[in-house]
């Protein structure tokens, strides 16, 4: 080799003894001329997620102040980010009047009951705020796909499913329902973190890696259910999540724009949603997934 390879800039133990704050490492890395954009882009990332938990708190006092019933629904293929989203929204709520619902498969009983009866028990009593990990909707996609339900019961639900959700909406509970759309791609290299990821190994199931298999079908099932139940008292918003941290930014965004709450003039933040991340579903709409 007629070139030595470029030697790698990099903090010292010195450098960090010397600096007290953010600012002055990077002030210190602009010195050292390193490239410091993927931390400029952490640094943003955790400043707005602050200013917008600060916000959200705010919304819930508010809620709880007008007894107000919030039901929010994060749906997606499996590794779109539901999970982390939630957790994100409800990281510095009060538990005692926040609940996430993540049910898993029912019981002999409840499949003996109204498809949604086990779902009503869950809803938001006045001043709460449901997430739901999972919703309903598991029968409008994942239970056909997977032969978790017969073609009537299917047929039954999607009949259904609207009029239970203007029954919600006459009654006062405010529905959000999210669907955080990733590409076949990126759920494949999610599948595959997790999957080395021995903290994260227990997430990864038989359905996920059918997932893969079976995208066109999820596709077509959920293009169905887009166009069933997409209304004007309970619409589906769109959230483009291959990039998961402006996912969380703009689904905050979105349900803070929801809400006239006091104080919401004082935000130290923008509580618009960016238009090409968060959508309401149109037929027309180029889904990534």
């Amino acid at each position: 080799m007629t070139e030595t390879a470029k030697e790698k800039v990099t903090f010292s133990k010195d450098d960090f003894k010397n600096v007290t704050n953010s600012k002055e490492l990077l002030a210190l890395g602009k010195l050292k001329k390193m490239d410091l954009n993927a931390v400029l882009s952490t640094l943003n990332y955790n400043e707005e997620l602050k200013k917008l938990q600060v916000e959200l708190v705010k919304l819930q006092r508010w809620i709880l102040k007008n007894n107000k019933r919030v039901t929010i629904i994060f749906e997606g293929r499996d590794a779109a980010g539901k999970g982390g989203n939630i957790r994100r929204f409800s990281e510095h709520l009060n538990p005692r009047t926040m609940r996430t619902v993540a049910l898993t498969k029912p019981t002999e009983i409840e499949r003996g009951q109204w498809y949604f009866e086990r779902y009503i028990k869950e809803l938001p009593n006045p001043g709460q705020i449901v997430f739901f990990d999972r919703s309903w909707y598991n029968r409008a996609v994942v239970e056909p796909v997977m032969g978790f339900c017969d073609k009537q019961q299917y047929k039954q639900f999607m009949t259904q499913v609207s009029e239970f959700e203007h029954m919600l909406y006459e009654d006062g509970i405010v529905i959000i329902k999210f669907w955080f759309s990733i590409n076949k791609e990126e759920q494949k290299a999610r599948f595959d973190a997790r999957l080395k990821n021995p903290l994260k190994r227990w997430k990864f199931s038989p359905v996920d890696k059918k997932g893969q298999q079976l995208w066109d079908l999820y596709t077509s099932y959920k293009d169905r259910m887009f166009s069933n139940t997409h209304t004007t008292y309970s619409p589906w918003i769109i959230v483009q999540a291959n990039d998961k941290k402006s996912a969380r930014l703009e689904c905050m965004r979105y349900v803070l724009s929801q809400f006239d709450y006091d104080g919401k003039d004082e935000s130290l933040t923008t509580l618009f949603p960016d238009p090409n991340i968060v959508m309401r579903y149109f037929r027309s709409n180029n889904s990534i997934d």
